[in-house]
């Protein structure tokens, strides 16, 4: 798993990025490059930005309870694996738009660095430690670079 908290992380997620054109066609999944791109950027959205609606007590329980190891665990996501709908992108995006927030979000994530994180709630799993957001974070990156062949 690599350490999204260090600059060597960044550049190699930048650089793995720069590979990735508007045309690059997925190895599986519905999506195209730039909804996966404005996909990537939900999860930091959720982290920095306050513009989704948090889920209910219920649904927060059934999360932490259900879908949190799955998100924060070291296994890799399946390919084709249901997403929650706040993730789901159906509209056209622009590439060159998400492309340079995701690459701000990684940075800003880079530098606020790991105890910024550390405690830090999640919108949808509460607390989660500094290991945890590294996991959520880098696992959902190198599944949708994968898809990509990046």
């Amino acid at each position: 798993m690599a350490n999204i908290f260090q600059k060597e992380t960044t550049t190699t997620y930048i650089k793995r990025l720069d590979a990735l054109r508007p045309t690059t066609q997925p190895l599986w999944g519905k999506m195209n490059a730039a909804q996966m791109l404005a996909h990537l950027n939900v999860a930091y959205e959720m982290a920095y930005e306050n513009i989704h609606k948090a889920p209910n007590a219920f649904v927060k329980f059934f999360l932490k309870l259900f879908v949190k190891d799955t998100v924060v665990g070291g296994k890799p996501y399946k390919k084709n694996s249901q997403t929650a709908p706040a993730f789901l992108i159906k509209n056209e995006r622009d590439f060159e738009k998400e492309k340079s927030r995701l690459i701000a979000y990684i940075r800003k994530t880079q530098e606020l660095g790991a105890d910024y994180f550390d405690n830090k709630e999640s919108l949808s799993f509460g607390k989660l430690s500094k290991e945890e957001w590294n996991v959520m974070f880098d696992k959902h990156m190198e599944h949708h670079f994968s898809q990509f062949g990046i």
